[in-house]
């Protein structure tokens, strides 16, 4: 399976001036497989330290974080040197050992070139951070576009990326977001799904749905494992109820994330904002900030801490923990609710602009995404995961605001004026080129 931010690295290795890179991102989301898959082909040889299997490589770090010394110790424990030249070291796992961490700083500077990678599950967790000394590329569950890449339909994928509004293209297209809303963006679900092709449709969904089993469960360990602090039956309660939130849409639309009842004799902010923390920081959900006044930039001037809204990261997970099965996927008699579709476009966001998002609300009218463009103008998008593009809501934003260009995203093939665009959902990734 391809990914695009193959490219991410492919020009960190063409950059002249090259600092460590570091990929973060959930665990299972594939970073081992990028780099060992598929970018070590494109060098000599790749020496790869897994932190987490291998505990007595956390000695060469507490010796000293002189990179010289770090990598006499590395090629020693080999048995073999390195050409720093042509080879890549990667440390995966990184977040296990934070001396490891901590010498990325060192090798910034090192008089040296070398070509330096390191992955991890956890690097929202760490004590110390090299800021400035390392460049980070975050690593999300497969988009979208890489399901088509992995699918191998060639038309499919074409389409895609020329955003054809053929009727044919909008048929395909749309089977396969449903597909995908399924499946996720795991990359072992998607092998999965996609590896059993000439299989029958049911042992597909029951191959898929085991790997979403062991996903969870590996996640409820890791709550044990990495919480610290933090309480892991709070962090666990968090993760469950995100998707038990979403579910409960309000016209169509998620609503805000309440408090109450997540944790027993909790129901304020303060006393859920450290496992919220947990969860945002290991990339496992992400926010979108209410906006509830005229929307300007910068858009983060206008929120409160204490007021958004939460998304899962994977839309197969979601399922799996809502126990939405493949048929009733299919059916879309649950996409109607909206919420499968929304936490669909936040995803696609997050991946495009960062790690969270802004939405709009003011008394019964609700934009679920804000955009601002470059020219720091607002562009609201509403999301409508059915065929019927009325928009009650951008039509009270618009009046109120007179925005200069407006979004629906829906199901069906749309049809865009100058000013007020109609997009089929899918092309939610394209939302950077207004």
């Amino acid at each position: 399976m391809e990914r695009l931010d193959i490219r991410s690295l492919e020009d960190w290795k063409n950059s002249d001036a090259r600092k460590p890179i570091l990929i973060d991102g959930a665990r299972q989301t594939g970073k081992t497989w990028l780099v060992e898959k598929l970018f070590a082909p494109s060098f000599r040889k790749v020496h790869s330290f897994d932190f987490r299997e291998n505990k007595q490589l956390h000695e060469y770090f507490s010796e000293s974080l002189e990179p010289g010394r770090v990598l006499d110790n590395l090629m020693l424990h080999v048995g073999e040197d390195f050409d720093l030249a042509n080879d890549l070291i990667f440390f995966d796992e990184i977040g296990e050992c934070q001396g490891a961490v901590d010498s990325l700083k060192y090798f910034a500077d090192y008089e040296t070139p070398l070509y330096l990678c390191a992955s991890g599950s956890n690097i929202g967790l760490l004590q110390s951070f090299p800021v400035g000394k390392v460049k980070v590329l975050n690593i999300w569950p497969m988009s979208f576009e890489e399901f088509l890449m992995a699918s191998g339909d060639t038309q499919a994928l074409r389409a895609y990326r020329e955003q054809s509004r053929l009727m044919a293209a909008h048929t395909k297209l749309w089977k396969y977001l449903l597909d995908y809303f399924y499946v996720g963006g795991m990359p072992e679900a998607v092998a999965s799904w996609f590896g059993h092709a000439d299989a029958g449709i049911n042992s597909r969904v029951e191959a898929v749905s085991q790997v979403h089993s062991d996903l969870v469960q590996g996640y409820y360990r890791d709550f044990g494992k990495y919480s610290g602090h933090v309480d892991s039956m709070h962090i666990e309660r968090v993760f469950n109820n995100v998707p038990v939130q979403l579910a409960k849409t309000l016209d169509n639309s998620v609503k805000r994330f309440v408090f109450k009842d997540v944790i027993p004799h909790k129901k304020r902010y303060l006393e859920l904002s450290t496992p919220i923390d947990w969860l945002c920081k290991t990339k496992l959900i992400s926010k979108s900030f209410l906006v509830d006044s005229a929307p300007r930039s910068p858009l983060k001037s206008l929120i409160k801490e204490n007021m958004f809204k939460l998304y899962f990261f994977d839309l197969g997970i979601l399922g799996h923990i809502l126990e939405i099965g493949y048929q009733e996927q299919i059916a879309q008699k649950f996409i109607e609710k909206g919420f499968v579709a929304e936490n669909f476009v936040q995803n696609e966001l997050v991946r495009i602009f960062g790690n969270h998002t802004y939405f709009w609300s003011q008394g019964q009218s609700e934009i679920e995404f804000l955009l601002k463009v470059d020219d720091g103008s607002i562009v609201p998008v509403e999301v409508k995961s059915g065929k019927r593009t009325r928009a009650k809501s951008l039509m009270v934003y618009r009046d109120k605001y007179q925005p200069k260009k407006t979004i629906k995203l829906v199901g069906a093939a749309g049809g865009s004026s100058e000013s007020e665009l109609v997009w089929p959902l899918y092309y939610a990734s394209y939302l950077d080129r207004l």
